[in-house]
């Protein structure tokens, strides 16, 4: 029932949906979440309905890259053509048939990351209860003559308890099994990340990427201020038990919580990038590693989905005011 102070339920809690004008992002469908917890939330229609902005209690949570909002249209998926337009905001989704590094796979060439995110929703609405917003999406990753995968999305943002659950269902509609890799890509930014943030990732055992990563093992948990010229350092962490990361900063008192389940998403890489301007901790549970399909091949570990077979996957984010 609609309290006798309001005019409107959107003085409380809403969502509006809005599109941009103007530059690469023109055109581009947008979800503006805002409750009266003080969480704000910017679902991208257009980017297979990630979360491109997350605020809280007036802070922002995420990080947003250089080239800002890029309409899918732009997209180039050639090599690590990606990058042109991965805005990362505070989650962009990997997949669904490749992510990691660009490779060529069982005679298939392969972008960065898979194709994904840069695929528009082609369904999407939404549901309001008393204590949460439900979005759904669907979202297809099909191909003629290759791979039909269909992702069912639902984002559930709490009213009251300031939290964000995105679960997932993706479906193999194809008559052939299916590669399937999926790579939840949390970017924290600043303010919450800075050189006072503090990082807990309680994960069973850490291997540093390459050799890079090895040099600064010891030290994988603390960020720097902006540093010109740093180059990433990459962690994959295992988890045994439940999944778990956090991340807070005294400075501006407030923290998120990540959680998942290890033995569906049973993989973690944490990416430490530390660089002027390219300054992210990306937090990233998934059903693989960032090495490429070809890699996760030939180690054995390559997940598949039957025909007519669905997997559902799912990440919980808290956040906090400490």
């Amino acid at each position: 029932m609609l309290s006798s102070y309001l005019g409107h339920p959107s003085q409380m809690n809403a969502i509006e949906e809005v599109r941009l004008q103007g530059g690469r992002g023109d055109g581009m469908r947008l979800l503006q979440v805002r409750c009266a917890s003080g969480l704000e939330v910017t679902v991208s229609a257009d980017r297979a309905a990630d979360l491109s902005r997350v605020i809280y209690k007036g802070d922002n949570m995420g990080y947003f890259s250089p080239c800002g909002y890029v309409s899918p249209a732009y997209y180039d998926g050639v090599g690590d053509g990606f990058l042109k337009s991965f805005t990362a905001g505070f989650l962009t989704t990997c997949g669904l048939t490749a992510v990691g590094s660009p490779c060529t796979d069982n005679g298939e060439t392969l972008p960065l990351h898979g194709t994904i995110a840069n695929t528009p929703a082609e369904r999407l609405w939404w549901e309001e209860e008393d204590d949460a917003f439900h979005i759904h999406a669907t979202v297809r990753d099909c191909t003629i003559f290759s791979h039909k995968l269909v992702l069912n999305r639902e984002i559930v943002i709490g009213k009251r308890d300031s939290r964000i659950r995105v679960s997932d269902t993706i479906t193999n509609e194809d008559t052939t099994e299916s590669p399937l890799m999926l790579l939840y890509h949390l970017n924290i930014g600043h303010p919450l990340l800075s050189e006072e943030t503090v990082v807990e990732i309680d994960s069973d055992g850490i291997t540093p990427r390459n050799a890079h990563a090895a040099e600064g093992l010891a030290t994988w948990s603390k960020m720097l201020s902006p540093t010109p010229g740093f180059e990433e350092q990459c962690y994959y962490h295992r988890f045994d038990r439940t999944g778990r990361a956090s991340v807070y900063n005294p400075a501006i008192r407030k923290a998120l919580e990540i959680a998942w389940d290890p033995s569906v998403l049973d993989h973690f890489c944490q990416w430490k990038m530390m660089g002027v301007h390219d300054y992210v901790l990306g937090l990233e549970p998934g059903n693989c590693t960032a090495d490429g399909r070809d890699v996760m091949r030939a180690q054995g570990e390559l997940k598949f989905l039957s025909p007519g077979a669905s997997q559902k996957y799912e990440v919980e984010i808290i956040f906090k005011e400490m």
